[in-house]
């Protein structure tokens, strides 16, 4: 095997000898723009329906559940959930149609965080 002077490793310029340098580069993946679920007061919806969804559509014990519906209840508006768009689009649905099928007003609503 004959080796080729010109194919040398040690050469910087590469193989060819025109001072082409690679560069690698890295893309940066940003964190998507988080949604916060917000629900809200109103006089006509029971204590219990709201725990239910709390439990159902939020995955909370509860313990919690009855917390933040004690919230809502206070002061008029409660974060039940902070989530990407897409997932925080699908809660607010969620609730919003679980709600009108057993005739609550019910409202849920989401905003950038």
């Amino acid at each position: 095997m004959i080796l080729d002077p010109k194919m040398s490793s040690d050469d910087p310029k590469g193989p060819e000898g025109d001072g082409v340098v690679v560069t690698k580069t890295r893309t940066r993946t940003q964190r998507p723009p988080m949604y916060k679920v917000l629900l809200l007061n109103d006089d006509y919806t029971p204590m219990e329906f709201v725990v239910h969804v709390l439990e159902r559509f939020f995955g909370m014990s509860h313990a919690m559940a009855f917390d933040i519906m004690l919230t809502v209840h206070k002061k008029g508006v409660a974060v039940v959930g902070v989530f990407s768009y897409e997932v925080a689009e699908t809660k607010v649905a969620q609730v919003m149609d679980f709600s009108r099928r057993h005739q609550h007003p019910l409202q849920c609503t989401l905003e950038k965080e």
